[in-house]
């Protein structure tokens, strides 16, 4: 997937993602992204499903074209990765790395390191990181995605995009179990 059409269609699917997102810090540098939502699930059940996006994230979003494809491995130095299935008569399969898991507290809190998208192709990096806070009937979880460094775009529309895509993830992984109230 080459740099422009990783982000065109990550621009495009910024337009069509939920607006609950923020980007709440840009500069030269980088940019920040924070998105809340409230699951109607214990911190356990969304830990359980966080772990696994094959099961929640989007399709449109791998370089497979099949989210069943990701894992993530949910410990220090543990890999949020892709099998990308080889094609042909004696096919190899391929793989990405998007993030390496840095922090992992089961139940209350992920961290991973890593550029997301059309951020894989650029010395930028980002630190991804999914708390998980009790609350009466379940649980909120917040993403925020602080990215930095040389990176090649023009920082508003590259922060846009990202935010897009993390709040359809976000929005993903509450489908997938519930949202708390329907406002949500």
């Amino acid at each position: 997937m080459s740099k422009l059409a990783s982000l065109a269609g990550a621009a495009a699917l910024s337009l069509s993602a939920p607006a609950a997102a923020e980007v709440v810090a840009k500069s030269e540098q980088g940019f920040v992204t924070k998105e809340s939502t409230d699951i109607a699930a214990s911190p356990r059940q969304v830990w359980l499903a966080l772990i696994k996006p094959g099961e929640w994230w989007n399709d449109s979003h791998t370089w497979s074209a099949d989210a069943s494809n990701m894992t993530l491995v949910p410990s220090a130095g543990g890999c949020f990765c892709e099998t990308i299935p080889g094609e042909g008569d004696i096919p190899l399969d391929g793989s990405a790395q998007h993030a390496v898991v840095v922090q992992a507290v089961p139940d209350k809190a992920l961290r991973l390191r890593g550029g997301l998208g059309p951020l894989q192709a650029v010395p930028a990096t980002g630190v991804l990181t999914i708390s998980l806070e009790e609350i009466d009937g379940g649980t909120r979880v917040t993403w925020e995605y602080n990215v930095g460094g040389p990176m090649g775009f023009e920082i508003d529309m590259i922060s846009k995009a990202v935010d897009g895509v993390i709040t359809q993830q976000l929005a993903g992984l509450r489908d997938h179990l519930g949202a708390l109230s329907e406002g949500d």
